[in-house]
This record gives structure tokens, C-alpha cells and sequence, in this order.
């Protein structure tokens, strides 16, 4: 069973996130949108350090989807850019912030590193 988008913020999100660059600081606000309703998440980023709460207050960069969209990010089956690639999401504000979220968010299940992988080709075979 995949965790729905607001599963991810309330229990997973907040906290250290140190695959996070150092540099990286500034406030999100996502906006869920569900049959005329909007539930919004509002993630205060500091260095590696991301707090979530529930506001509508103004952030640095704004994104708003339906909560499916949003739902289908958390359980790594879209990823940010091709959502906003598709239209799936529209954002206003500051897009550096966009590509951070995608390190809050989980990627697809069976995803692995890239450094993973290239370390595997390069390693003798067993015998």
C-alpha cells in the first residue's frame, strides 16, 4: 500500500534530510486540491532541516496540484519535474526550491542510486 501525500508530510517529511545540499534554505508552500477544496502544507527549509506545518501562508514557492498528483509524487510513481513538465502542476515563486522537494519526497520504489548502480559494473564477478 502506497502512503498518500499528506501521510508523507505529516509523518515523514519533517525533520534532518541530509541527502539535502547544506546550502539550501527558504519555504514551500503546496496546495492539495480535492473536490473544490484546498488542504495546504506549508515546509520551512533550512540547510538540511525541514519543518512541515499546516498554513496557507505565502512561501517563497507555491505549488498547487490535485491531491492525486501529489499523492502519486509521495509514492514515487511521478516524479516533480515530469509533473511539471505535464502540466500536473503549476508553481509560482522561487523553482530552485522545485528540485528540493524531489529529496523530500521518496523516488519509485525500486529506484537505486546511480552510484550504486555504476559501482556494480565496475566490480569483478564472484567465482
Amino acid at each position: 500500500m502506497s502512503t498518500s501525500a499528506a501521510e508523507h508530510l505529516a509523518r515523514e517529511a519533517a525533520g534532518r534530510h541530509p541527502e539535502l545540499p547544506e546550502t539550501t534554505s527558504g519555504t514551500v508552500r503546496l496546495d492539495l486540491r480535492e473536490g473544490g477544496r484546498t488542504e495546504h502544507w506549508y515546509l520551512s527549509i533550512d540547510r538540511q532541516d525541514v519543518r512541515v506545518a499546516r498554513s496557507a501562508e505565502e512561501a517563497e514557492l507555491i505549488v498547487h496540484a490535485d491531491r492525486e498528483v501529489f499523492d502519486r509524487i509521495a509514492a514515487g510513481r511521478l516524479h516533480i519535474a515530469a509533473a511539471l513538465l505535464s502540466n500536473a502542476i503549476t508553481v509560482q515563486g522561487n523553482l530552485r526550491l522545485l528540485m528540493t522537494l524531489r529529496r523530500i519526497f521518496p523516488g519509485p520504489p525500486d529506484a537505486r542510486h546511480p552510484r550504486d548502480v555504476a559501482g556494480s559494473r565496475h566490480r569483478p564477478a564472484a567465482r
